[in-house]
């Protein structure tokens, strides 16, 4: 039996001794989640290969600016990393109307901790 396989069965059987021992307290109630990560199908406005650079460009467009579109075009770069790991990435967001919103004229956001 593989070392992972028994690691699994015990947190499956002590999962809050396992809370206890890494996070150094408990919240009770703990509770098991299936292990299967889901991947909703979804699609994104544009995809363009550009064979010679060994690069995808992305496109995506948006009428309003949208908080949420940070993490949307995160999702879609591991994604296409994940399918693509050879090629590297160019995304671009296409906003379609004028706006006096900051967030349209951000050229890249960095995630907090990297």
């Amino acid at each position: 039996m593989a070392y992972d396989n028994v690691c699994k069965y015990l947190v499956e059987r002590f999962p809050e001794q396992f809370v206890q021992w890494l996070l150094g307290e408990v919240s009770v109630p703990v509770q098991l989640q299936p292990t299967e990560l889901l991947e909703e199908p979804i699609r994104v406005d544009s995809l363009i290969l550009l064979g010679l650079q060994q690069q995808i460009l992305h496109l995506e467009f948006q009428t309003n600016p949208d908080p949420g579109i940070p993490f949307r075009m995160a999702d879609y770069r591991l994604r296409l990393y994940r399918k693509h790991p050879e090629l590297s990435v160019r995304q671009v967001v296409i906003y379609l109307r004028k706006t006096g919103s900051e967030r349209v004229y951000e050229k890249q956001r960095k995630a907090p901790g990297f």
